[in-house]
């Protein structure tokens, strides 16, 4: 079926005998075209280059300060302040070479992953245990985990302290592998629970008619299904294990035992004189697996978040 043109003919003229009069044609919506192109101009496209300068000047400045030779990172007059003509890589140098900042990757790196994968491995059980066991009080439960998420780790580094002490980790990357759970778990479990409840429960009631066991269950169905909100927790912990400095500053005090976000503020500030060619390097290449990550997971850690909020 053909769409009618938009030319209307005066059907009075027609019926008095005259000659028909043709009205004009109504042109205001593709006027309306013309007229979004400056208002989307002004309410889209120029707040969102705003945001985008915001949030991307920090890096800039921090690379162009990784890059800039000794005497142009604070003679602002004579040199310009937004741009070098004679970018040096020594501070990238002596980061790597003349100091234990490999080292700092490393810990850095051992720490991530290993409080990152005993956090998500605790809040799978609780977040299926919560979710799929049918017990009584069970979201009073799933909401005390997600309330303990909100105690700041400010208040709780100095009774873990403590407890580190006693036990004989104090200055070692074991102690964070095992405190930083402790602010990890209630997030992760929280965040998966909202995305098992989107997983339909009708499979797991036929794999318990073929005699499937709850462990079965978890491990072939669920887990599978909930590859995204996997990776949205893991991305989550390791971010935070990542950019963590009040445990690793309190826990931590060897040099070579320091991670990355201590040490470049500690072994680059010589009372008040700040190295900040090698603090601004050191920075930039901290960030860098981040940005990785982030780059390649980015679409799954937004799904699983929509997924957990909607719940």
């Amino acid at each position: 079926m053909t769409d009618l043109p938009t030319t209307h003919i005066n059907l009075k003229g027609v019926l008095s005998g005259s000659a028909p009069t043709v009205a004009r044609a109504d042109h205001s919506e593709g006027m309306s075209y013309l007229q979004s192109v400056p208002r989307r101009l002004v309410t889209l496209y120029l707040p969102l280059g705003i945001i985008v300068f915001v949030l991307l000047f920090p890096f800039y400045w921090m690379a162009l300060t990784s890059v800039k030779p000794d005497e142009q990172l604070l003679d602002m007059e004579t040199y310009s302040p937004f741009w070098t003509w004679n970018p040096t890589f020594k501070h990238f140098y002596k980061l790597l070479f003349e100091s234990h900042y490999p080292m700092w990757l490393w810990n850095t790196m051992y720490v991530a992953v290993g409080a990152t994968i005993l956090s998500i491995t605790a809040s799978v059980l609780a977040a299926y245990a919560i979710v799929r066991l049918r017990y009584k009080g069970a979201n009073l439960v799933g909401g005390l985990i997600f309330l303990a998420y909100l105690v700041p780790p400010s208040i709780l580094f100095i009774p873990l302290a403590t407890v580190v002490f006693q036990y004989g980790l104090f200055d070692s990357p074991m102690a964070l592998i095992l405190t930083y759970p402790t602010i990890l778990i209630p997030f992760s479990t929280w965040l998966l629970m909202g995305y098992f409840k989107t997983i339909p429960f009708e499979l797991e009631e036929c794999a318990l008619i073929d005699g499937a066991s709850r462990w079965q269950i978890l491990i072939k169905i669920v887990l599978p299904l909930a590859v995204p909100g996997l990776i949205s927790a893991f991305i989550f912990c390791f971010t935070l294990c990542w950019n963590e400095f009040i445990y690793a500053l309190t826990f931590l005090q060897s040099t070579q035992n320091k991670t990355v976000p201590v040490a470049i503020v500690n072994e680059f500030v010589d009372g008040d004189v700040y190295r900040w060619g090698s603090l601004m390097a050191g920075a930039l290449a901290g960030s860098l697996p981040l940005v990785i990550l982030y780059a390649f997971f980015v679409e799954h850690y937004v799904s699983a978040m929509t997924g957990a909020v909607k719940e």
